[in-house]
């Protein structure tokens, strides 16, 4: 069940991936990260990971607002990595590697900060998902999710392989409990979409 979802998944995104900045797409996420940036705090010389990269666009924007940043992206989806790689504008400071939201290939604490736009509700164990980023994020260290959510519990659709399910904010923060982050707050950016801010403990 769960190799098949994770196929079932990558394949799709694959496939999404040429067409996948079309003009809404680009103009929905340079609005969306704009307003996410009002609330980023780091370093000078940040080390942060955005988790469920799709083609890059994040890093790009928060490498041109930090200059000594130094990013990674992961993907399920060897197409939008591929995209990514070809639209990266800061291949010094920025890599990219293929590698599942459930079992991170980093080492502890090795992140200042994790992002995660728009793919938590792709999720099979989003709690688990929580417990990796945990794994990975110094002690401090933040973690962006920003998603869709819903006022009421977990709500399940039908449209796109296996499900995308959207969470509450009580949900998010009982996921950070028990993984060991502390919810700082929670801040609308567009309409339904909401960032959540974590601490590590």
């Amino acid at each position: 069940m769960t190799s098949n979802f994770f196929s079932t998944k990558e394949k799709f995104f694959d496939l999404w991936a040429p067409n996948y900045d079309i003009l809404f797409t680009t103009v929905f996420y340079q609005a969306l990260h704009k307003r996410l940036l009002e609330y980023v705090e780091l370093t000078n010389q940040p080390n942060v990971l955005d988790l469920g990269c799709g083609t890059g666009h994040l890093l790009n924007r928060l490498a041109q607002e930090f200059p000594y940043l130094r990013g990674t992206g992961v993907d399920l989806s060897t197409q939008m990595l591929a995209q990514a790689r070809q639209q990266n504008q800061h291949r010094q400071r920025i890599i990219y590697r293929k590698g599942n939201a459930e079992c991170l290939p980093f080492a502890d604490r090795e992140f200042e900060a994790v992002f995660n736009t728009i793919s938590f509700l792709h999720y099979l164990n989003p709690q688990q998902v929580f417990s990796e980023v945990s794994r990975v994020l110094e002690a401090k260290g933040h973690y962006y999710l920003v998603d869709y959510t819903v006022r009421k519990r977990k709500k399940s659709l039908p449209i796109s392989p296996n499900r995308i399910r959207f969470y509450s904010r009580q949900q998010r923060e009982e996921f950070g409990q028990v993984a060991g982050l502390s919810c700082l707050g929670h801040h609308h950016l567009l309409g339904p979409v909401v960032l959540s801010i974590f601490e590590k403990h």
